[in-house]
């Protein structure tokens, strides 16, 4: 009964603080991935038609994609196949939950 307890207790705690990062994450995306993503998630900007960004609102893209190479993808960067950096890292810049919270954002596309 007390482990149930404490797993429901951390389970809790676990959510609020998840609350306070949605809570930021559209305005995150707005600030630090719109530009390429667009604010609608379809990539279909100046910069996301240049490198053929995917559109987030596809299903087939959602359903290939898990959450922790969106992640990956967040935190670390992305690079070309030459190499090229076309998407910054945001390690040290944005926290795990705040990254966590931006692939919510990215999920919430699906089907609009």
């Amino acid at each position: 009964m007390r482990k149930t307890i404490a797993l429901i207790a951390s389970g809790l705690l676990a959510l609020s603080v998840s609350a306070a990062a949605l809570a930021g994450a559209p305005e995150t995306f707005a600030q630090k991935c719109a530009g390429c993503h667009g604010k609608d998630g379809k990539g279909q900007t100046t910069m996301g038609k240049k490198l053929s960004i995917k559109d987030l609102t596809d299903a087939k893209v959602q359903a290939a994609t898990k959450d922790d190479a969106w992640e990956k993808s967040i935190t670390e960067g992305v690079k070309n196949d030459a190499g090229k950096v076309v998407m910054p890292a945001n390690k040290g810049k944005i926290t795990p939950e705040d990254i966590k919270a931006l692939v919510k954002v990215c999920r919430d596309f699906k089907g609009k």
